[in-house]
């Protein structure tokens, strides 16, 4: 879900003048919707999420470790630390928060402290309950992940499936999920989502590397004949979806994901054609790009960390019927309109995308280690 950009502040150093967001020449008052905390909100989704909340005239306030630089004459952003209770309890007298959206995530291959990241997904996931319950705040909506599991079901997955993760990211976000869920049951509502990969136009990360061999028309490299499906979600779709729970009523744990999903070979030859790169997409084996990538993990030369290289030749596809069922929710995009949309965002802005060095790690291109073998190959 993205580094968690809500976490990690020293004690005391707690921005609480932050950025707030004042009208530039506007003159336009705060709006009379919801108050609503988004932590993370200046990541990569929790920014999107932010202007459309914002959008449809709700009061926002952002707490993220970054410093957020957004504007808009109902947004207060905030510069701290969600583990940081005496933070969130200030911010909480101070706005009367009507929900929270938890979008803060710090991912396993963007830190290698792992404290620091059981800290931040795990106990900054604790402080916001607690500020919840404290505060008589009633809903909670809190993004988890398909990192729940590492292996494949070969059908769509259910919320009633057993997670079993194998990474501290997973474990890190069904931790999250069993606060919420059962240590704070009754206290609040609380909406979990659980999320594939989220892409949109801007969207880096593990994906720049693909749309670096697209543009420099490499070949594509995939596993076993790339004939498995794995699904994402647009990061619109996901935004949609968190909207729509503000209104339910009660806890509920849904699924979210693109439909009609396509194998990783048609999704990437979807892209290829698109951008008329002379890119092909070849295969590795099995057999011997598993071992490979285990071997480049322990020895700390690769980007992939056990979910990633467990799954990348395995299907992966979650039952999103209950949320259509019960929220009325729709995915908008497919895989392949995604991946085109973010590949454009790329090739747009390449030269200043390779410049960055800071900023989370949906919003840089994730270093390629050994990986960058293969683009010798290509």
């Amino acid at each position: 879900m993205g580094r968690q950009r809500g976490a990690g502040l020293p004690r005391g150093e707690d921005d609480l003048s932050g950025v707030t967001a004042s009208p530039t020449g506007s003159g336009r008052q705060p709006s009379p919707g919801r108050s609503i905390l988004v932590t993370g909100g200046a990541g990569f989704f929790g920014d999107l999420l932010t202007r459309r909340l914002l959008a449809d005239g709700h009061r926002v306030v952002s707490v993220d470790l970054e410093r957020d630089e957004s504007t808009h004459p109902a947004l207060t952003t905030v510069r701290g630390d969600i583990t940081d209770a005496g933070l969130l309890h200030r911010l909480a007298e101070q706005h009367s928060f009507d929900a929270v959206m938890h979008v803060a995530a710090m991912l396993a291959h963007d830190i290698k402290d792992q404290r620091l990241l059981w800290r931040s997904n795990v106990d900054g996931t604790r402080t916001v309950a607690e500020v919840a319950r404290t505060h008589g705040i009633g809903k909670v909506v809190f993004t988890s992940s398909n990192c729940l599991w590492g292996h494949t079901f070969r059908r769509p997955v259910t919320e009633d499936d057993v997670p079993a993760p194998v990474e501290l990211y997973g474990r890190s976000k069904l931790a999250g999920e069993r606060i919420l869920l059962e240590e704070y049951a009754g206290a609040f509502d609380t909406v979990v989502f659980r999320c594939p990969t989220i892409v949109e136009a801007g969207r880096l990360g593990l994906l720049a590397i693909l749309f670096e061999f697209i543009e420099e028309n490499r070949k594509v490299w995939v596993v076993g004949g790339g004939r498995n499906r794995y699904q994402f979600i647009a990061a619109p779709d996901l935004a949609d979806a968190c909207v729509l729970a503000l209104d339910h009523v009660g806890s509920r744990v849904f699924n979210v994901g693109s439909d009609d999903v396509p194998t990783f070979r048609e999704a990437y030859e979807s892209v290829i054609g698109e951008t008329g790169s002379t890119s092909r997409v070849a295969t590795l084996p099995r057999s011997l790009a598993l071992p490979a990538m285990r071997l480049a993990h322990a020895l700390r030369l690769s980007p992939l960390g056990p979910y990633q290289y467990k799954m990348i030749a395995e299907d992966f596809v979650f039952d999103t019927s209950r949320i259509k069922h019960e929220l009325g929710w729709k995915p908008t995009l497919t895989n392949a309109e995604m991946l085109l949309r973010a590949y454009r965002y790329y090739a747009d802005h390449a030269a200043e995308i390779r410049a960055r060095t800071d900023g989370s790690a949906h919003h840089r291109a994730a270093d390629m280690g050994v990986i960058r073998v293969l683009k010798w190959l290509s």
